[in-house]
C-alpha cells in the first residue's frame, strides 16, 4: 500500500447522460493539454504507449488492509470483525459495504484510507463488517429476504443490538433491515444512499427510463438470463463507465503522463485494482432492486413488502447520520437526505454532512474520512455507551447480549414525510 491518499478523479457535476459525455469530451481535451504542458516542461519526449498499456492491463485481486478475522461465513456474505476492544459496555457498530459488482474491502482500502480504521479511530472499537461474495451459479436465486437474514445474522453475533452503517447499496439495505427490526438498531447512519431513487437528477434512473420504457423490464430480464441466472461484474463496471465516462478518460490520460512517477502509477495501480476486480450479483435480487427500487421507488412509497412484512420507513426513530458527496452522480444529495424527511426520528438526533466529493470518495476518501466521518461517528459513540445490567455483565462466549432495549415502535401507518431540520445541516 502507498503513504498517500488517493480518490479517482472527480469531475464538475453534470445534468444528465448528455452532460456526463460533455464532461467525457471536456476529460479528452483536459489531458491533451496536459500532454503539451508536460512536453513544454519536461522537453520533447515520446509518451511510452507500451508501458502505458502495460500498466493499464496489469492488475492484482484487491485486499483488506486492517488487522482482523473472519467471524463466520454464509453462501452470500462472510463476517469480518475488527474490533479491538470486547468492552461489553460499548455497543458494536457493523458496516454494510457497498454492493455493485466490486469487491467489499473498499471500506478498508489502505492503511491511510480506511473506513474501519477510521471508525476504530472514532473510540468505537468494536466494529465489524460484512463481506458480500460474489454471486455463483448456487447463489443465482438469492433474493432479498436472504441478505436480511444474514445481516440479521451479524447482528445477533455482535450481541443483538448494533450501530447500523451503510454505504451504497448497503445504506439502503441497511434502512430496510432498522424497518423492519428498529429494536435491534442503536444509531443509523448512511453513505451515498439512495432512499428517494428517483430525487435529484439521478443518471441511473434517466438510463433506466431508456432500457426499460414504460417500466418494462425485458432488457434487465434478458441480461440475467444470458448468463445463466447473474448480473456479471464487468456489466455493471461497464455501465458505471458509460454514465462517466469523462473519469474513466482522465484517469488513463493522467497515467500517460505520469508514467515516470513511480508514486502515480502506484496509487493508480492501486485503485484500479479494486476498480476492476468485479463479481456477479445474483440475478434474482438484482431484478428485485431495479423493480422495486429504481423503476417503482417503493422504498419511500409506504408499499414495500419483504416476506409478507411491509417496510415503513416511520418506524425509524433512531438517531440517524447522513452523508453525501456534492458531486455525486450516483446518488445525489437529496435520494440520501430523504430518508430524514419520512423517518420519526426528532430533529435534534438528525446530523447530515455533505463532501465535496464524488460517490466513491465518500467510502475511500482522504476529505471524507478525515473532515466528515469523524464528526458523524462521534456522534455514534455519544449514544453507544451503556451500563451493563447485572445478567449482561457475566462472561460470554459471544460479542455479548443486548445491552438496551429499542424505544416503542411508531405507528405501522404509511410512509410519512416531514420538514426536514435546516438546524442540524453540516457542509463541507
Amino acid at each position: 500500500m502507498t503513504a498517500s491518499s488517493y480518490s479517482p478523479p472527480v469531475l464538475p457535476p453534470t445534468t444528465g447522460l448528455f452532460g456526463s459525455w460533455v464532461n467525457a469530451w471536456a476529460a479528452a481535451a483536459d489531458g491533451l493539454a496536459d500532454g503539451v504542458v508536460a512536453a513544454w516542461e519536461r522537453g520533447p519526449f515520446v509518451p511510452d504507449v507500451a508501458r502505458w498499456l502495460q500498466v493499464a492491463r496489469t492488475r492484482r485481486p484487491p485486499a483488506w488492509t486492517t488487522p482482523h478475522e473472519v467471524v463466520f461465513e454464509a453462501p452470500i456474505a462472510r463476517l469480518r470483525d475488527f474490533s479491538t476492544s470486547r468492552r461489553r459496555s460499548l455497543i458494536p457498530t457493523l458496516v454494510l459495504p457497498p454492493q455493485a459488482g466490486h469487491d467489499s474491502c473498499i471500506v478498508d482500502y489502505s492503511s491511510e484510507q480506511s473506513q474501519m480504521g477510521t471508525i476504530l479511530g472514532s473510540g468505537l472499537e468494536r466494529a465489524l463488517s460484512l463481506d458480500w461474495i460474489g454471486a455463483t451459479p448456487d447463489t443465482a436465486g438469492a433474493t432479498v429476504e436472504d441478505y436480511l437474514e444474514v445481516i440479521d445474522r451479524a447482528v445477533k453475533h455482535c450481541g443483538g443490538r448494533v450501530n447500523l452503517i451503510g454505504d451504497c447499496q448497503g445504506g439502503w439495505l441497511a434502512t430496510i433491515y432498522a424497518a423492519l427490526e428498529p429494536e435491534r438498531i442503536n444509531t443509523l447512519t448512511i453513505a451515498g444512499a439512495p432512499i428517494d431513487f428517483h430525487a435529484g437528477e439521478p443518471v441511473i434512473h434517466e438510463v433506466l427510463s431508456h432500457l426499460a420504457p414504460g417500466g418494462d423490464l425485458a432488457f434487465y430480464e434478458s441480461l440475467v438470463a444470458a448468463d445463466g441466472g447473474v448480473l456479471k461484474g464487468e456489466h455493471m463496471l461497464a455501465g458505471f463507465i458509460m454514465i462517466q465516462p469523462g473519469s474513466e478518460i482522465a484517469r488513463q490520460l493522467e497515467l500517460l503522463w505520469h508514467l515516470d512517477d513511480a508514486h502515480h502509477v502506484a496509487r493508480y495501480s492501486e485503485f484500479e485494482d479494486w476498480f476492476r476486480y468485479t463479481q456477479d450479483i445474483p440475478g434474482a435480487f438484482y431484478l428485485w432492486i431495479v423493480s422495486h427500487l429504481f423503476r417503482d421507488n417503493a422504498l419511500i412509497g409506504g408499499e414495500l413488502e419483504i416476506g409478507g412484512r411491509r417496510v415503513d420507513l416511520a418506524n425509524l426513530d433512531m438517531p440517524l447520520n447522513l452523508l453525501a458527496g456534492q458531486t455525486d452522480h450516483i446518488t445525489p444529495p437529496d435520494q440520501v437526505f430523504a430518508l430524514a424527511e419520512f423517518a420519526s426520528t426528532p430533529p435534534e438526533l438528525e446530523h447530515r454532512r455533505i463532501s465535496a466529493g464524488g460517490h466513491l470518495g465518500l467510502f475511500m476518501g482522504h476529505e471524507a474520512l478525515h473532515e466528515h466521518w469523524p464528526p458523524l461517528l462521534a456522534e455514534v459513540l455519544s449514544h453507544s455507551t451503556v451500563k451493563p445490567s447485572p445478567e449482561t455483565a457475566k462472561p460470554a462466549a459471544t460479542a455479548g447480549k443486548p445491552a438496551a432495549t429499542a424505544g416503542n415502535l411508531t405507528s405501522a401507518g404509511s410512509a410519512r414525510r416531514k420538514p426536514a431540520p435546516a438546524a442540524n445541516a453540516e457542509s463541507a
